[in-house]
């Protein structure tokens, strides 16, 4: 029996359309990367396994190095882990501390296992291993380049973190090249920032918001509330439809692309819509990096304050660490404070966005279901907080603080490639022109008239409540 081989295409193609339609949050293998090989060789895919969404692969593979880790931990008393080198002063530590055979030998089998523990993700949801697997080496060795170059100690001293290395990598080759179907089958930016949030949970522990006190965490939800409701009144002004508003607020009032990510799988947001709000965050950033630190020298801000201030503006604990360095320890210390405090209202965002969406945004929807209010949410709500969400509980009251501290090393590592691998797939994804053609730009000027607002309102409730002026300033030692 003869059968037209571009038919067959065709007819796959849409069946796996039809197929991303009825489940959006399934991984999505892009429609250039479904091959003839994968698609003609009928293998049966365990049904259970092939219906899990990117969320739950998120929780899935995130749980998976968290129970590995611990197991090894738990196991030997006397087993050490050792860490990658990145970190490097001057070309003589670059050969002999990170270009080492032991230290490549490791990068390498941390890569290995990503790739083998990913693969099995994308074939059981249907993706294309085939184009898959180049794609993510070609995109782990550019996101293992940006360690290295911002593990340098003097691009270090300046607050410049790996994920603007590797953004710029992933922008260069997507907005330069036309990208192939195996590079944009690996560019899964969503899937490996989600993993790397469910092991950020592990050192996101609740005893780090009590240390916080009354000021830390007054500031964490007054500084997100109210932030989060003026860009959404700011876009709307500028007339951004409430999809980026969300995504836009979320990112600018929270802490940044781990943000931006809850909310845009809160309310099943545009993945285009994602990456323009991830490429404004890092933009803004790096000056954001360089500038605050010098104004609160030159202005003679309170170093506590500074801190505060810092922790309660800048989008990661990384580049809060990074800034505040730059102050003094008393700001290290409260920046570090505040934007822990920060993190965890990630997961009440999430509850509080997929209601909001769900019941305000599709009253239809919500009258035509009635009585499944509860129902609606849960479909919304991204299920990867739950992994976040359960690391964090566990590390912070579970497990010995011996053993949590024992594993926070390896652990941080870990989730550092995830996240480095996301950036660089941010930047395949992203496209600059995009920054002034979509809604003619209007994004950008809600987002940057954002942080503008989100910056003067943290340093007034940094004075407020770290100042001693409401508060008798905390005693951080």
């Amino acid at each position: 029996m003869n059968l037209n081989i571009s038919t067959l295409r065709s007819n796959k193609l849409i069946n796996y359309k039809m197929a991303s339609d009825n489940n959006p949050d399934r991984i999505p293998a892009n429609e250039t990367a479904v091959t003839i090989d994968s698609e003609e060789k009928h293998i049966a895919k365990p049904a259970f396994f092939s219906g899990l969404t990117e969320d739950w692969w998120a929780v899935v593979i995130g749980g998976f190095f968290i129970a590995a880790i611990l197991i090894i931990a738990l196991s030997s008393n006397e087993f050490k882990f050792t860490l990658p080198v990145y970190q490097w002063a001057h070309s003589e530590e670059l050969i002999s501390k990170v270009l080492t055979a032991t230290n490549l030998l490791l990068i390498t089998g941390i890569g290995s296992v990503f790739l083998i523990v990913s693969s099995v993700s994308i074939y059981l949801s249907q993706g294309s291993v085939r184009n898959y697997i180049p794609g993510f080496v070609l995109i782990f060795v550019l996101a293992i380049f940006s360690l290295v170059i911002a593990g340098n100690k003097s691009i270090a001293y300046y607050g410049i973190e790996y994920v603007v290395f590797a953004l710029a990598a992933g922008l260069l080759i997507g907005n330069l090249t036309v990208l192939p179907a195996w590079l944009k089958e690996a560019a899964r930016s969503e899937f490996f920032i989600k993993t790397g949030l469910v092991i950020l949970g592990t050192s996101i522990l609740f005893t780090d918001i009590i240390q916080a006190g009354i000021p830390g965490i007054l500031q964490a939800v007054v500084v997100v509330a109210v932030v989060w409701f003026f860009s959404m009144w700011l876009s709307r002004l500028l007339k951004v439809d409430d999809e980026f508003g969300v995504i836009l607020a979320s990112a600018v009032s929270i802490c940044g692309v781990s943000a931006a990510i809850v909310a845009a799988g809160a309310i099943k947001g545009d993945k285009k819509k994602l990456s323009y709000v991830t490429m404004l965050v890092l933009l803004v950033a790096i000056p954001m990096l360089i500038i605050l630190p010098w104004v609160i020298r030159k202005a003679g801000i309170p170093e506590i304050v500074g801190g505060a201030w810092l922790g309660g503006t800048l989008d990661t604990t990384a580049s809060v660490t990074a800034a505040s360095q730059l102050v003094g320890p008393l700001a290290l210390k409260a920046g570090v404070i505040v934007k822990f405090a920060q993190n965890v209202l990630m997961g009440v965002a999430a509850i509080f966005i997929a209601a909001w969406w769900t019941l305000k945004k599709n009253p239809d929807a919500a009258s035509a279901t009635e009585g499944k209010g509860i129902s609606l949410v849960w479909e919304r709500f991204p299920k990867f907080v739950l992994g976040f969400i359960a690391a964090s509980l566990l590390f912070s009251f579970l497990l010995p603080a011996g053993t949590a501290k024992e594993v926070s090393g390896i652990l941080n590592s870990l989730r550092t490639v995830w996240f480095a691998l996301a950036f660089v797939a941010i930047g395949l994804e992203a496209r600059f022109g995009d920054l002034f053609k979509i809604q003619g730009g209007r994004p950008a000027i809600a987002f940057i008239g954002a942080q503008l607002f989100n910056i003067a309102w943290t340093l007034l409730w940094s004075y407020l409540l770290f100042g001693g002026i409401l508060f008798p300033a905390p005693d951080i030692k």
